[in-house]
């Protein structure tokens, strides 16, 4: 496999971009996307998702041990200078900071922490934007949950939110029909009536890893017992995700990638971490 100059030197780049949001970090969002995205994390209120990410920038923060919560990113935004406007997808009020959950449709990564953590990418609430949620540093499965794909281009019509003349999102069949065959309540709100439709199969298809139903539980859940969490929006789930953990640069072996690709990364990571002062642990 060829080594890929450009997508390391973007790697670090995005590390080195980071917004430190608290000391100890533990959280990592980067966002690989073209588009500037607006990060929405509930809850316990850190910065109240209230700050922008451009192109490969990154913000870090930490979660108390026990935190139950919700990262997923706003698309679309236009906020005036008081921090007061609307998103085309996953808008949380009216406002730069978060007063509320994120509307759908978005793609939304999902925490409870503990002495094991468990984690998931939902596209139950629809699609917006692809989501990897990469642990680095576990004990346990510790595998990597989300979406890399990206659904809006095949999107079907029914399903499509369009804005400015592009498709933005592709919904999820309970808020586009909300039936309660679709939303998994009533006579269907238990495992055994609630199944997957056409409509959760088409996102299971393109998206394995991530949840696409309320009751797609066994194979979409990641148990783990980690010191840190990256989640990237419009990366691969194969893709070397590096974290700052300890004062200390911490990456971990992608998928697929041999030892001596993975011994390049860790040299050319290390000089550059050298270069700006960060100690390299990889």
């Amino acid at each position: 496999m060829a080594f890929n100059l450009g997508a390391f030197f973007l790697a670090f780049l995005v590390i080195a971009s980071g917004i430190r949001l608290s000391e100890g970090v533990k959280f990592t969002i980067i966002n690989y996307c073209k588009e500037t995205i607006w990060p929405g994390i509930t809850p316990n209120n850190f910065s109240g998702g209230g700050f922008s990410l451009k192109p490969t920038q990154s913000a870090v923060f930490t979660a108390p041990p026990a935190w139950n919560g919700r990262i997923w990113a706003r698309t679309g935004c236009n906020f005036d200078k008081n921090g007061n406007g609307t998103c085309q997808t996953g808008g949380c009020g009216s406002s730069l900071q978060c007063t509320g959950p994120g509307h759908p449709p978005a793609s939304i990564a999902e925490f409870a922490l503990g002495d094991i953590d468990y984690y998931d990418v939902s596209l139950v609430d629809g699609f917006n934007l692809p989501v990897v949620v990469k642990p680095v540093g576990g004990k346990g499965n510790c595998s990597s949950a989300g979406c890399d794909a990206d659904l809006r281009p095949n999107c079907l019509p029914e399903l499509t939110l369009r804005a400015d003349g592009r498709t933005v999102a592709c919904q999820s069949a309970c808020s586009v029909f909300d039936t309660d065959e679709y939303c998994c309540r009533g006579a269907f709100s238990t495992p055994m009536a609630c199944q997957p439709t056409n409509y959760s199969r088409s996102f299971k298809t393109a998206c394995p890893a991530a949840y696409s139903f309320a009751h797609d539980d066994p194979t979409s859940i990641i148990t783990c017992s980690a010191t840190d969490y990256v989640v990237s929006f419009c990366s691969s789930r194969n893709q070397t995700q590096c974290t700052f953990h300890d004062n200390q640069l911490t990456c971990n072996r992608a998928m697929g990638t041999s030892e001596g690709m993975f011994r390049l990364w860790k040299l050319l990571l290390t000089a550059l971490a050298a270069a700006v002062g960060v100690p390299a642990m990889l």
